[in-house]
Parts: structure tokens; C-alpha cells; sequence
């Protein structure tokens, strides 16, 4: 019974000790306001390649931190945002890019919401003009049916046969 009181004070201790340890991130020093800005943007655009749906910044995977350790070194080298971003690309592919760049492979990707909603209006336009026509020739279907109306539909009949 004592046993199981100190074991759980001491478990009851430690919580706080172990949330800060899994929560700390590495604090980079930085010669310019400039650099830092740089590498704030970067890790910003820059995906973690375990968790993807999760940029640099917000990751705490171990590739993550060791991407962030990379790109400190690189911002402290003077090396520009182009330069860092090559790096990334060529080292793990363009799936490190939130935004990739627009290439023969990555076509579908930007322009296929374009293509989609000009596709879309097309038909919209298309099925509404139809639908107008239909109306025209043979009124709404809430529409009664006066003689007028039965005399000019039969002789549209009469006239494509």
C-alpha cells in the first residue's frame, strides 16, 4: 500500500519533467534579424517528411529536428531561401515543398482545379440552356396543357418525321 502511494507521488512528479522534455525545441542563435527571418520562412514552407501534413516548425519528429539543424546551418552559411529550398529538393524530393514548383510532373496538381471548374461552367451552361429550350418548346412541367399548347407540340412531331 505504501509502495503504490510513492510510486504514484513520484509518477505525479515527474509528469511536468516529461511534458517539457518532449516539448523543447532547439533555440538557434542567428547573426542577423535577416537570417532569422529566413529560416522562420523556411520552416515555415518546408514539410516534414513523417508527419506531412505538418511543416518544420510544428513537427517534433526526429527528421523534423534534424531538417530545422540543417536549415540553421545553411541560413548561417549566407545561403539564400533558393538555395535551401534546391538542397531540400534534390536531397528528399519535391514532396518536401508545400508549394511545389510547376513542372511537367507537378501540371495536374496546380492546374487541374482550373480545368475542373471550366468544365463545370461548360456543362452548367450547357444543361441550363437545354433546360430553357425544353421550357420554351413544351412549358414547365408544373405548366396545364391548353389546346394551343397540344397543337404546336404535334406539329413539331409532325415536322421532324
Amino acid at each position: 500500500m505504501c509502495k503504490s502511494i510513492i510510486t504514484a507521488f513520484l509518477l505525479t512528479i515527474s509528469i511536468p519533467f516529461f511534458t517539457l522534455a518532449h516539448g523543447q525545441q532547439e533555440i538557434f542563435e542567428f547573426g542577423t534579424p535577416e537570417q532569422e527571418a529566413i529560416y522562420q520562412t523556411m520552416i515555415k514552407e518546408l514539410r516534414c517528411l513523417v508527419c506531412q501534413n505538418q511543416n518544420l516548425a510544428d513537427s517534433n519528429a526526429g527528421l523534423a529536428q534534424d531538417l530545422r539543424r540543417k536549415t540553421h546551418e545553411m541560413v548561417v552559411e549566407g545561403k539564400s531561401q533558393g538555395e535551401i529550398a534546391k538542397y531540400m529538393v534534390d536531397r528528399y524530393g519535391e514532396f518536401v515543398l508545400y508549394r511545389p514548383t510547376v513542372s511537367k510532373s507537378t501540371f495536374i496538381l496546380w492546374f487541374s482545379p482550373f480545368i475542373l471548374l471550366a468544365l463545370l461552367i461548360f456543362l452548367s451552361y450547357h444543361f441550363i440552356r437545354k433546360a430553357r429550350r425544353r421550357d420554351e418548346l413544351f412549358g414547365t412541367p408544373s405548366d396545364e396543357y391548353d389546346e394551343d399548347q397540344l397543337v404546336r407540340v404535334k406539329s413539331l412531331m409532325q415536322d421532324k418525321e
